[in-house]
């Protein structure tokens, strides 16, 4: 007889939690990345860590902060998820993961929860690990410190385009201004600035130490059609790949051409697929 239970992790469990985060660091890295950081101590994290035992190991983990994030969860832990989901009540603002764990985490979970603002179900999950295949923009760096407030706006803007919500709503920004603060003091934020201006900007969001996610990525809107993304996101594989992990990754909106195209040409290929639910 099979026995399986769901229970909040905690520091007791960090060794199997990171081995299970680790079966796959390309799709696994938002989760992973904080484990690896604050281990699973809910208050560090600031969200719990659900966790399905089977026979008394750890079958798969669901991160469930501003994020529910299910991490190699099958038929079975999918479902003992969303029950625990449902009972507590919508606390996030996005379900986000590999579509084979969310799209039936979001079946269960829509008639009590939505409806959802969006729901993106088809965003390629790209990685590269060789060096990107066109020139690199010389002119990419790594943002300074006391670049925060020329970097600040790129990245507002950048959020309401893409998230369709302005990161300042709530506490006017406080949170997402230290957050942009702590990728620059980290060497994760990388621009090309011209006289105060933010022409090309992309950060590594979460990283693990078999795998980078890039994210933020944007051009200035008078600028684009110039190629300065391609080069530019060559640029951010070149230091990634140098620096931070030795394979980078990034997921896209399917219907995102022009992205997905300049991701094509800087070397990035496919390797799974995610889905997003926003609220």
């Amino acid at each position: 007889m099979r026995t399986t239970s769901l229970r909040v992790l905690g520091p007791r469990d960090v060794e199997a939690a990171l081995a299970l985060v680790d079966r796959d660091p390309v799709a696994n890295v938002f989760v992973g990345a904080r484990v690896h950081a604050a281990g699973l101590d809910t208050w560090r994290l600031g969200a719990e860590v659900w966790g399905h035992v089977v026979d008394g190991e750890l079958d798969a983990l669901c991160y469930a902060g501003a994020n529910l994030v299910p991490v190699e969860a099958g038929p079975e832990a999918v479902r003992a998820f969303a029950e625990r989901a449902k009972r507590l009540g919508r606390r996030c603002s996005s379900i986000v993961g590999p579509r084979e764990a969310v799209e039936p985490l979001w079946a269960l979970l829509e008639p009590d929860w939505g409806p959802a603002r969006d729901v993106r179900r088809d965003q390629p999950l790209l990685s590269i690990s060789t060096p990107p295949l066109v020139d690199p923009d010389p002119d990419v760096r790594l943002v300074r410190p006391t670049e925060l407030d020329v970097l600040l706006p790129a990245c507002i803007d950048m959020f309401t385009e893409e998230v369709g919500v302005s990161p300042l709503a709530g506490d006017g920004g406080a949170l997402y201004r230290a957050r942009v603060a702590e990728l620059i003091a980290a060497g994760r934020a990388m621009a090309r600035i011209e006289d105060r201006r933010v022409v090309f900007k992309a950060e590594v969001g979460a990283a693990v130490p078999g795998a980078c996610q890039v994210q933020g990525v944007w051009v200035d809107p008078e600028l684009r059609g110039r190629g300065h993304s391609v080069a530019g996101m060559a640029a951010v594989v070149e230091l990634a790949l140098a620096d931070i992990a030795p394979v980078v990754s990034l997921y896209v909106n399917d219907y995102n051409t022009p992205a997905r195209r300049a991701y094509e040409r800087v070397g990035f290929r496919q390797v799974g697929t995610f889905m997003s639910v926003l609220f």
